[in-house]
């Protein structure tokens, strides 16, 4: 509950920082190379610190911090840091000296156009200007990671989950101030990237002292628990970040494609990420290091027990998220962005490929929970193996269905990924005798999947046409947006009810959790 109210503080923030950036920016031109150049170092994030790092780095802790006390994690943390961090300051001056060839490498479309001397070449150069300044965001927030992962442990979870809001106050002043002082908002957006990174990193340091952890970091790269950290991180660089490198690959076939579709991709992903943040990354945040414990202390029971409350909590929130995003997708879009230089039109292009992503919304939540159960006990290889066919598969879904449906295949192709990563996750899990769903669990799963599906069954019927929507002003979407939400949540919960659901049955298993 702390970290799903503090992230979702995070991403309400977030939503009004994409609506201000949507104003200023629209679906054009400046929106496709902004929303690129700063897609990069997001992507890098996920591998070197929320990703990888992460997923390494929080079973050894756990496990040091339980076999041999404070005073081994806190050599840790300055072993681990000092290797990290010069590792990563090596490669964020590589990022800003060699922009030119990054964009070249992930904005291919807009390279060729370049070589060709076409108009959308000027994207290119734009972007490698704007890049230098945004890369920088890849140093701060691996700190950050970092700080996190060993706040969480203690089980301080409400300053890594809020740390998220500097980056989108900064924005969003950057979006409102800075604007009239350059001559194209997307730089005083990119600005507003590197401000953010550093409001987070200096955000968490007064909390690492207060708890005794703010240590002076050191190279230790033959350590024997860095080594640990290494030989897991390294496979896990593909293996947690599959969907980040599948969102990427989409923007590098969206470079392609017609102008707009980058914008499009990416405001359809910002409304996903709000269900998946709030929920999915919430809860695998929390149980990464329980079940990091349970395995280290033997605790195979509780081990289980934990998985089979996080994938009933999963589908009970993200079931009803995805039927509201499929049946409100436009109208939403409408509502939130279809200010200023966003369009009615761009949001209905966009509504298609959020209808696309929402459809895998489940699995990609699934796999947040799933992956752990795989990390906790130190294996990284099987969850690596499985990303890679996921990724391999993505990309085939990418070249079969663009050809004919444009972004909105790019879209459908990263929700059918996600759905067999998640599915093979659970598959390795029930074959090695780790976990399967319990019979009760599966009935919770089918009465949750009527429920959501009759929700939006009465979401069809009352909402207005899209026509009407289109001809409502800010106040009367708003308003009719929320009186849909104030109607679906309640016959959601009274539809569960009504099938024999009680949520105290997964409070008690909540509480047996905590005090384990």
């Amino acid at each position: 509950m702390i970290v799903s109210v503090m992230t979702l503080i995070s991403r309400v923030l977030g939503l009004v920082r994409d609506v201000v950036t949507a104003n200023v920016l629209g679906a054009g031109a400046m929106a496709d190379v902004f929303l690129m150049v700063n897609r990069i170092p997001n992507f890098l994030r996920r591998l070197f610190a929320e990703g990888a790092f992460s997923q390494a780095f929080v079973p050894v802790l756990s496990e040091v911090k339980a076999k041999h006390g404070d005073d081994a994690v806190r050599e840790l943390m300055a072993k681990a840091s000092g290797t990290l961090g010069l590792i990563v300051t090596g490669v964020t001056l590589l990022g800003m000296i060699g922009s030119p060839v990054l964009m070249a490498l992930f904005g291919m479309g807009w390279f060729e156009a370049y070589l060709s001397g076409e108009p959308e070449g000027e994207k290119y150069l734009q972007a490698s200007v704007l890049l230098k300044i945004t890369f920088p965001y890849l140093w701060f927030i691996t700190f950050v990671a970092l700080s996190g992962a060993i706040l969480n442990t203690y089980n301080k979870f409400a300053v890594a989950a809020f740390s998220p809001v500097f980056l989108n106050i900064a924005m969003i002043g950057a979006a409102i101030y800075l604007t009239p002082y350059f001559d194209d908002a997307s730089s005083a957006l990119a600005w507003g990237v590197f401000l953010g990174g550093l409001l987070q990193f200096l955000f968490q340091l007064p909390f690492l002292a207060k708890a005794g952890l703010l240590v002076r970091p050191r190279w230790a790269w033959q350590d024997e628990h860095v080594t640990r950290i290494r030989k897991l991180m390294l496979p896990a660089l593909f293996g947690v970040s599959v969907s980040q490198i599948n969102l990427l690959l989409d923007a590098i076939i969206a470079s392609f494609l017609m102008t707009g579709s980058v914008a499009w991709l990416y405001y359809s992903d910002r409304l996903l990420e709000f269900p998946l943040g709030m929920f999915g990354i919430a809860i695998a945040t929390v149980i990464l290091p329980s079940l990091s414990r349970q395995f280290a202390t033997d605790n195979h029971q509780e081990f289980k027990r934990t998985l089979d409350w996080s994938i009933s909590i999963i589908c009970l929130l993200g079931l009803p998220s995805m039927a509201g995003l499929i049946v409100l997708a436009e109208p939403i879009l409408l509502t939130v962005f279809a200010h200023g230089k966003f369009t009615a039109f761009d949001a209905s292009q966009s509504s298609l490929s959020l209808i696309a992503y929402a459809s895998g919304l489940v699995p990609l939540m699934l796999i947040k929970v799933l992956a752990p159960a795989f990390y906790a006990r130190q294996d990284i290889k099987t969850p690596v193996r499985i990303g890679i066919i996921a990724m391999v598969a993505n990309m085939v879904f990418n070249l079969m269905l663009a050809p004919f449906i444009s972004y909105v295949g790019l879209a459908l192709a990263t929700a059918m990924s996600g759905g067999l990563n998640a599915w093979l996750l659970y598959h390795g899990l029930v074959k090695r005798e780790i976990y399967q769903c319990g019979t009760a669990t599966l009935w919770l799963i089918a009465k949750a999947v009527l429920a959501a599906t009759l929700m939006a069954a009465v979401l069809w019927w009352v909402s207005p046409a899209i026509s009407q929507w289109q001809q409502m002003a800010f106040s009367a979407k708003a308003q009719q947006l929320t009186l849909l939400v104030v109607i679906a949540a309640p016959a959601y919960f009274a539809l569960l009810w009504l099938f024999g659901v009680r949520i105290n049955q997964l409070k008690r298993q909540t509480i047996a959790e905590t005090k384990s």
